[in-house]
């Protein structure tokens, strides 16, 4: 089992509490996603005054960007109530249908990890959001009857971190789909000084910029990030965080000046040193760091590859010229650069072969 980092995007349940508090509550205190913002806030406004339910909504991209966020703001913002539930949550049509038939008139739906979904209630979920209507069906066999059970108009608001799993008649239903890119540490730092405010830390400036340059880009890593440099600056009786006191907290914690932790460094520094740089299979590098396969493909190889330090081939991942320069590290001769210029950051076309020939390398 992996470690936990302080890195992670994803949602730990200890900290959802802590989460729920630091959530912006409207549109105009959400930062960043200016576009998505500027679309959504216009889709919303147009429902109110036309006095009918918001269109249905698909949000999109990296977990810890604000999509759960948003769904609650959407429902703050139309004074409805919000229901939630979850893909992996709903695997038959019947447990769909309870959810639907209890929703009240205009209550916001948000449904995490929508891909995850199984494929009979994803089909009666057409029905609902286009008709609002579903068919139970009562009886087996022969003698099956649908009996059809009409719902009240609701807004259905879809998270997935992978749209393209998403089947084209489900995407087709979504009246507005909104994709959330990776924050600009310029809008880290105004998330952090909007935390700060409501943990009622001191924080300089230049404090502000360590932790948002260590926060990948992700404002839940942003805001984790800084109740743990809050935590030390209790410890050591620090009342006013200065950039050296965020850098200190954070090196203690193991996240670097560029955001990696323990396990990127590792599998940096076992691709550099071990393997001269690449390509090796990707079970081949899980063993060399003691890590699950499926820990190193998706906790720490995605940060590695948009970041422009691994690049992936079909022969396997290699090191790239910036990872050894981030290590301290002399680039080895006959390192395998020219292939990443084929296949490297944000190279789409690749990763449907990789899972099968990276294991067939190292």
């Amino acid at each position: 089992m992996a470690e936990a980092s302080v890195v992670s995007s994803s949602e730990e349940p200890e900290e959802r509490a802590i989460e729920a508090a630091l959530r912006p509550k409207f549109l105009d205190e959400f930062v960043g996603q200016a576009r998505v913002r500027r679309q959504l806030s216009l889709v919303l406004e147009a429902s109110r005054l036309r006095g009918r339910t918001a269109d249905h909504v698909l949000l999109s991209g990296p977990p810890g960007l604000g999509k759960t966020t948003l769904s609650m703001i959407i429902a703050s913002e139309m004074n409805a109530p919000l229901r939630i539930s979850s893909g992996p949550a709903i695997q038959h049509a019947g447990d769909l249908a309870a959810i639907l038939s209890s929703l009240s008139e205009g209550e916001v739906l948000f449904l995490d990890e929508i891909h995850r979904m199984s494929r009979p209630a994803e089909e009666m979920l057409y029905m609902a959001m286009e008709d609002f209507r579903v068919d139970i069906v009562v009886g087996k066999g022969a003698g099956a009857t649908a009996i059809p059970l009409e719902l009240p108009p609701f807004t259905l608001v879809g998270a997935t971190t992978r749209a393209g799993l998403l089947p084209g008649p489900l995407r087709d239903r979504f009246g507005f789909t909104g994709h959330l890119e990776f924050y600009s540490v310029a809008e880290l730092e105004l998330v952090l000084r909007r935390s700060a405010g409501l943990l009622d830390l001191k924080v300089t400036s230049a404090g502000f910029s360590e932790v948002a340059g260590r926060s990948r880009g992700t404002p839940r890593i942003a805001n984790r990030l800084l109740r743990r440099v809050r935590d030390w600056a209790l410890v050591h009786g620090i009342e006013q965080i200065d950039a050296r006191a965020a850098a200190a907290a954070l090196d203690m914690y193991e996240v670097d000046a560029k955001g990696l932790d323990r396990l990127d460094r590792s599998v940096l520094t076992a691709l550099a040193s071990k393997f001269g740089g690449g390509p090796v299979g990707l079970s081949t590098l899980a063993i060399a760091v003691g890590e699950e396969p499926e820990t190193v493909e998706t906790v720490a190889e995605p940060y590695l590859v948009r970041e422009g330090l691994m690049g992936r081939t079909p022969r396997g991942r290699i090191a790239t010229p910036a990872a050894y320069a981030h290590l301290g590290l002399a680039v080895p001769a006959g390192a395998p650069f020219a292939e990443a210029a084929l296949f490297g950051p944000g190279s789409e076309g690749t990763d449907a072969p990789l899972a099968d020939a990276d294991d067939d390398v190292g």
